[in-house]
């Protein structure tokens, strides 16, 4: 999950900025996924004109980029920055620090792996290591994997330990962007796909379709529509008081302690499909250069000390 932290300072622009129904949500529709002026315009039901002067104040606040991809001509896509936003007004001899540790972990960086066929990696210009073979996740060339797809099984990631020693974890968020995983693509194709974090389950999120039809802002241009194209981004994080799914908490039994972060060396981080699931759909897993989130899996790691 993305962070804004603001002083008190700060805080008066982009609340100012914030106070409009229409912005709001157009914030709420960059959630989803990237868009266009056009595209928030109809969604939205607003004037065109009306729609780029919102999109403009968002901007000139630092709450959305805006950038230009390649299309039908060049056209202007506007992402969202920040999941959240914290306004600080806590006097400073008095709050609370807290300290992030951020780690972008790139999706071929896996340490191990336990899939079943259909499964592939892809990366920026053709496939990884040949198609629906498992043994192609152990060849060198899996790092510059920018897809992963497989049915069922696992990858772990694991990822630098920076807590700093006699330091106490508060809080860790991971975020990917993922989907199911169906021949070519197809929308209606439900997967359940689990977390877990240091050997604990975290949840199973139902991803409900496997995207295609309509090209990934990152996707690459060799890489066919009627292909998986992108995912959406899902955010897993445990505090004191459990497991979150995106902001819904999912499990009260599961805590911050409960990892112990400070006594291992590295943190764990697995995601896959079991076997027993419900709905056994497979999953999608995108990296820097597919999809629509140039990120791969990112990790913030918070503590806090007086």
């Amino acid at each position: 999950m993305r962070t804004l932290e603001l002083n008190f300072e700060e805080s008066i622009e982009v609340c100012k900025a914030l106070a409009n129904k229409h912005r709001m949500a157009i914030l709420r529709l960059l959630s989803e996924r990237p868009h266009n002026v056009n595209e928030l315009s109809e969604r939205l039901g607003l004037p065109f004109s009306t729609t780029a002067v919102n999109v403009k104040k968002l901007e000139d606040v630092d709450l959305i980029t805006t950038e230009l991809l390649p299309g039908r001509g060049t056209q202007k896509i506007n992402t969202k920055k920040y999941d959240q936003i914290i306004i600080d007004i806590a006097p400073q001899e008095t709050k609370e620090i807290e300290e992030t540790i951020i780690y972008d972990m790139p999706i071929g960086h896996f340490s191990d792996s336990s899939i079943e066929p259909s499964c592939g990696l892809v990366g920026e210009s053709d496939y990884i290591n040949g198609h629906d073979d498992p043994r192609a996740f152990y060849e060198v060339g899996r790092d510059e994997a920018q897809l992963i797809f497989f049915k069922t099984g696992y990858l772990e990631y694991r990822f630098p330990n920076r807590l700093p020693r006699g330091e106490k974890a508060d809080q860790i968020k991971f975020s990917a962007e993922v989907c199911s995983e169906a021949p070519l693509f197809k929308l209606d194709w439900p997967s359940d796909i689990t977390v877990w974090i240091n050997g604990h389950e975290i949840a199973t999120w139902t991803s409900p379709s496997d995207f295609g039809g309509e090209r990934g802002f990152l996707t690459p241009k060799w890489w066919m529509t009627n292909h998986t194209q992108y995912g959406l981004l899902k955010n897993w994080r445990v505090n004191k008081d459990g497991c979150y799914l995106d902001d819904k908490l999912v499990n009260s039994n599961c805590t911050i302690d409960s990892l112990k972060i400070a006594e291992n060396p590295y943190i764990s981080f697995k995601i896959g499909v079991k076997e027993d699931a419900v709905n056994v759909g497979g999953i999608n897993l995108f990296g820097h250069k597919f999809g629509n989130y140039r990120q791969g899996i990112v990790m913030r790691l918070l503590t806090e000390h007086k």
